[in-house]
């Protein structure tokens, strides 16, 4: 066949819907693989941090999604999301696990931007049936982590704490660690690409 009239790729399918959570109504992007989900690897989750939205992600969800569904909710309270009474990480943690529930999901990895990542944490110490892996880009301010045993990756930047450290190291021993060079607010819209391949070798279990 002429390789100038080969078919081109299909795209990842990207989308925006709404689901119930206890709290209302969760907006939620949507990526997914060409293959229509049968050949993808684990769902991800993807949580902004707090005063921001799934927005950042944007361009982020089309790189990730190459072999995986992606889905990355507006937090209650944020973007379009309607908001819990309490506005912490145990209700955020909770909707998230009701969006995992309402989509009969067994297994799900997590993404999460610094505040974000106490919500990621909590979710996976109270349901570790349900965390398989966690990718954590930056450290939560928060006195006290909550231990989890699904594995982890921390992607620093140059926001982190030494006290900041010491605690995700106390309450994840196992961690491993990756350096992220010149952090910028606008990460994922400036390195979409290069952010995929390192968060998809790590949930792929590749080194």
């Amino acid at each position: 066949m002429n390789p100038k009239l080969a078919p081109a790729a299909e795209a990842v399918r990207t989308r925006r819907a709404y689901f119930d959570s206890r709290f209302g109504q969760l907006h939620v992007r949507t990526a997914f693989p060409a293959t229509g989900g049968f050949d993808e690897q684990v769902t991800l989750f993807c949580l902004h941090p707090e005063h921001s939205s799934s927005r950042i992600f944007a361009q982020f969800l089309a790189e990730i999604a190459d072999v995986r569904s992606v889905y990355a909710p507006d937090l209650p309270g944020c973007g379009e999301s309607d908001p819990s009474a309490a506005s912490s990480a145990a209700d955020a943690a909770d909707a998230i696990f009701d969006l995992a529930n309402d989509l009969r999901l067994r297994q799900i990895d997590l993404l999460a931007i610094h505040s974000a990542a106490a919500i990621a944490l909590s979710l996976a110490a109270a349901r570790p049936e349900l965390v398989r892996r966690l990718v954590l880009i930056g450290v939560p301010a928060a006195e006290r982590l909550p231990k989890v045993i699904a594995p982890v990756l921390l992607m620093r930047t140059r926001l982190e704490s030494p006290e900041g450290l010491a605690k995700l190291k106390a309450a994840i021993p196992h961690a491993k660690f990756e350096d992220i060079a010149d952090y910028t607010d606008d990460l994922f819209d400036a390195q979409p690409q290069t952010l995929a391949k390192q968060v998809g070798a790590f949930l792929s279990g590749r080194p």
